[in-house]
């Protein structure tokens, strides 16, 4: 009897393992399908459910493995602009999180196009210069003469270099063409006597890439 007591016992202790490394996996678990579904809602741009996983108690600041790129900068880079209003405004977000290529929200918001969102990052007092690629540098990229404004307006160091090529904002937007922005950024004093890594102008680099337009800006006299 007490050999078949002590069988039981240890069966029932096994069993009372197992249960417990369930439970204890079940938490991971629920996480793993919270971490999918955070970011299939910002991919639908979901605001509904979004709001539900945060009030769930999930943290506005998860991050995807492959860009290092948080909830809000996906949503920057696919549009949703819904889910993107929800995180921007819950609290403890972080405003100045950093992908795994530097890449801030701000950055993504000058290079995508979103006047409106480099304004309202700005009112919260986000970081606008570093070392490395700028918020400038994209907006200079995108063209957007209002990102451009706003940013300058917040200090935005005007003759900042990349960190390849040694590229300058008004470098940026001459070689592809932005009419705009390089009116503004020759207006607001970018200086186009400097040269990139090999040795050409912002006026070198339009008359390379055929852009007439900038090509007359930029060999108009100073404003």
């Amino acid at each position: 009897m007490n050999a078949i007591l002590s069988r039981r016992l240890v069966a029932a202790g096994r069993r009372t393992r197992r249960w417990l490394g369930l439970l204890l996996l079940l938490p991971a678990l629920a996480l793993a399908g919270s971490y999918d579904d955070y970011f299939e809602a910002i991919h639908m741009d979901d605001a509904r459910v979004l709001r539900q996983l945060l009030q769930r108690g999930l943290s506005p600041n998860m991050v995807e493995a492959q860009r290092g790129y948080n909830g809000m900068m996906l949503a920057l880079r696919e549009d949703s602009m819904s889910v993107f209003t929800v995180l921007f405004n819950t609290p403890g977000v972080d405003l100045e999180a950093h992908a795994k290529n530097g890449d801030t929200v701000l950055m993504l918001a000058a290079f995508h196009g979103y006047p409106a969102v480099v304004r309202e990052l700005l009112a919260r007092e986000v970081e606008v210069n570093g070392p490395g690629w700028t918020a400038l540098h994209y907006a200079a990229i995108n063209g957007n003469p209002q990102s451009i404004k706003a940013l300058l307006d917040a200090s935005a160091y005007i003759d900042a270099e990349s960190p390849e090529g040694k590229m300058t904002p008004i470098m940026l937007a001459a070689v592809r063409g932005r009419v705009g922005a390089v009116k503004l950024l020759r207006e607001e004093g970018a200086d186009i006597s400097l040269k990139n890594s090999d040795g050409l102008t912002a006026l070198d680099l339009a008359r390379r890439a055929h852009q007439d337009e900038v090509i007359e800006i930029l060999s108009a006299p100073a404003p």
